[in-house]
């Protein structure tokens, strides 16, 4: 009984290992970064509203006195992370009826059914991961001499994209090395 109430417990941890994976797979991860370039306004601005409209991003207003831009898109989940987290919560949930099946044997085998519960892991995803996102440009400094220098606010695996195909042809540089942090 000892060795099967412990096999529960590494069974319950697995499922809360499940429930956290879920969360940090659909979790909101804006960022706020400045960016600066050795060259004009007139250059980088047409050059980031252009790649952004490439890459689906809708113009959605903005205010020109505080010269700021604003760009929205709707953000897809992944099929293939929904498929994967269904088939773990299944598996987990088919474990975790196995261990009660072992624990309880008058329950017959009616808690294997919890297998059916996995799928929910898949949705959940799903639901969180779909939402509108938006990316936000404003100018900070538009000095001749010294460049420019933007503020952006956008999830940080756009800004990674920015930094790795704008950055040399615009000459981008940031105080916050995106490619670096861990998180």
């Amino acid at each position: 009984m000892a060795q099967s109430g412990s096999t529960l417990l590494l069974t319950l941890l697995l499922a809360v290992g499940l429930v956290f994976f879920l969360r940090a797979a659909s979790k909101d991860r804006t960022t706020t970064v400045e960016v600066r370039s050795s060259k004009p306004p007139l250059e980088v601005l047409p050059a980031l509203t252009g790649w952004l409209e490439a890459r689906g991003w809708q113009a959605a207003g903005g205010d020109p006195e505080r010269r700021h831009l604003v760009f929205r898109a709707a953000v897809a989940s992944s099929p293939v992370l929904a498929v994967l987290l269904s088939l773990l919560g299944g598996v987990g949930a088919a474990c975790l009826g196995l261990v009660l099946r072992q624990l309880w044997p008058q329950l017959g085998w009616w808690p294997l059914l919890l297998a059916l519960l996995g799928p929910l892991a898949g949705l959940l995803y799903r639901r969180r991961a779909q939402r509108e996102e938006a990316v936000e440009l404003r100018l900070i400094s538009h000095d001749s001499a010294t460049g420019s220098a933007l503020r952006l606010r956008a999830h940080r695996d756009e800004l990674i994209a920015l930094e790795l195909e704008l950055g040399p042809r615009l000459g981008l540089f940031s105080d916050a090395n995106l490619l670096s942090s861990p998180i």
